[in-house]
Parts: C-alpha cells; sequence; structure tokens
C-alpha cells in the first residue's frame, strides 16, 4: 500500500502525517500480515502519539537550559550519607509540580552533586509535562539587571519566571546581589508563592541567604517564601565531583 502527494497533502490539513507515514510502514511490513487493519491503525496511532510525546518532551529540556541535559534520576549514585534513597527520588520524578507548590532545597558544600541532582529532577518534571526554567543564580542576577533596559523584555523574563511550572535557580546566593535583581527576584517569588514551586540549590542555607541580600526588609521575605515549610535535601560531606575524577583516573583508558 503506498499513499500519493495529493494523500499526504490531506493527511497535512488534517494533522496526522505522523499516523499516515507510520501506518504505511506497518501495512508494509509483512510481521503484521495476521493484523487487521483496525488493528495496524490503532498501533499506528500509539506510535504517532508517543513521537508526539518524545518531540514535547525535547522541546520543554531545550527550553529549560540545563546545563547537564543527560542527568537522570536513574544515573543518582545513592552511596551511604548523600540524604537520598532511590524511593524517594523516584518519588519526585513523578510527582505533580503544578499540582503541589511546595518548593524544595537542595544543600551541600561545593562538588557536593546538587547541579546534577537539581538537573535529574527537572529533566524528569519534563518527562512529565512540566515547563521549568533552570538558571544559575549569578547568571539570572545579571539577565534582570539588563532586561530592566527595556521595559518590555524585563516584564517577560519576569512574566517566564513568575509562571513556569518550576522554576531551578541553582548556586543560589553563592556570591550576593545588587538591590535591584534582589527586587525582581523578591517580585517573582512573590508571584509563584501557593501557586508554583521553585527548587533551589544552594551550599548554604536559609540563615546565610539572609546575610547576602542587600535589604534586610526584602531578604527576610524572600527567605521566607522559599524556605517555609519547603522540602529539604542535605547531600552531606562527599565530594561527588572529587570521587568521579578519581574513579576516572583509575580506569585503564584514562591518560593525561
Amino acid at each position: 500500500m503506498t499513499f500519493t502527494s495529493i494523500d499526504y497533502d490531506k493527511f497535512r490539513q488534517l494533522r496526522v502525517t505522523h499516523i499516515a507515514t507510520r501506518f504505511e510502514e506497518l501495512i508494509d511490513d509483512e510481521a503484521n500480515d495476521t493484523l487487521t487493519p483496525e488493528q495496524i491503525f490503532l498501533t499506528a496511532t500509539d506510535d504517532a502519539l508517543e513521537q508526539r510525546r518524545i518531540h514535547k518532551v525535547d522541546k520543554l529540556i531545550r527550553a529549560a537550559g540545563f546545563p547537564l541535559p543527560q542527568a537522570s534520576i536513574a544515573e543518582i549514585d545513592y552511596r551511604e550519607d548523600r540524604g537520598i534513597t532511590p524511593v524517594r527520588m523516584r518519588r519526585y520524578a513523578a510527582h505533580d509540580w503544578r499540582a503541589d507548590p511546595t518548593n524544595l532545597l537542595i544543600t551541600s558544600p561545593t562538588g557536593g552533586g546538587k547541579t546534577y541532582l537539581a538537573c535529574a529532577l527537572g529533566i524528569a518534571a519534563c518527562h512529565n509535562g512540566h515547563s521549568v526554567v533552570y538558571a544559575r543564580m549569578d547568571d539570572l542576577a545579571r539577565r534582570l539587571v539588563i532586561a530592566r533596559g527595556d521595559g518590555i523584555a524585563h516584564q517577560k523574563l519576569l512574566n517566564d519566571l513568575s509562571h513556569t511550572d518550576l522554576l531551578v535557580i541553582d548556586d543560589f546566593l553563592t556570591v550576593g546581589i545588587d538591590s535591584d535583581a534582589a527586587s525582581d527576584l523578591f517580585a517573582v517569588l512573590a508571584n509563584r508563592e501557593h501557586r508554583l514551586p521553585t527548587m533551589i540549590a544552594s551550599q548554604t542555607g536559609p540563615a546565610h541567604w539572609v546575610a547576602e541580600l542587600p535589604d534586610r526588609v526584602a531578604a527576610d521575605s524572600i527567605v521566607n517564601r522559599l524556605s517555609n515549610q519547603a522540602r529539604k535535601i542535605s547531600l552531606g560531606q562527599i565530594d561527588m565531583r572529587r570521587l568521579r575524577h578519581e574513579q576516572a583516573r583509575a580506569d585503564d583508558g584514562y591518560w593525561e
């Protein structure tokens, strides 16, 4: 069975080109000779829907801006003293972030694997159909300050940060930020409060954040919005970056 170019024009108008292409492939496969046309059509429909889902997930992951786009819950190191378990991470991987606005705070010293874990959880959220924005705090502060020169661009950035299903801020307040960026951060978190969750990855905790923010009143409000009733993951003192380097050096193929 072969569809003509006229047929495909019709399929494109109906937006079912993927179904038609897959249906033709299945019909031409002798392994499907025992199936009825209806069964083949339903299989083609399921395959086309799965391709559409994969395309949507890929688009969400690209849009999020993850620095580690291949990070995966399945590849997390669950060694003792890291404060995480496979059961807990599977729960986060299946989490409905839109339905639960509870924030998540991930803390550990440098090299503890915060960025990998934040990316893995964010990517799992994309696989569940959630929109995600990943930003490193220093880069986000710089973008907010630059955007202030264009009122429309500035408001769009604030809206994007306020309305994404899951906002991930990495390296949170590793260094201080100026008052303008702090004001914008306050506005974003105020817009998200009780509506949408924010994930924070940081070397420090709430007490340090208050000290790093330029305005004490705004600092108390920002930190309260982030940490009040938030879920917390403390990855302990293990330097995963150093361990990975040592494992790589032990590999037979390693050279320097």
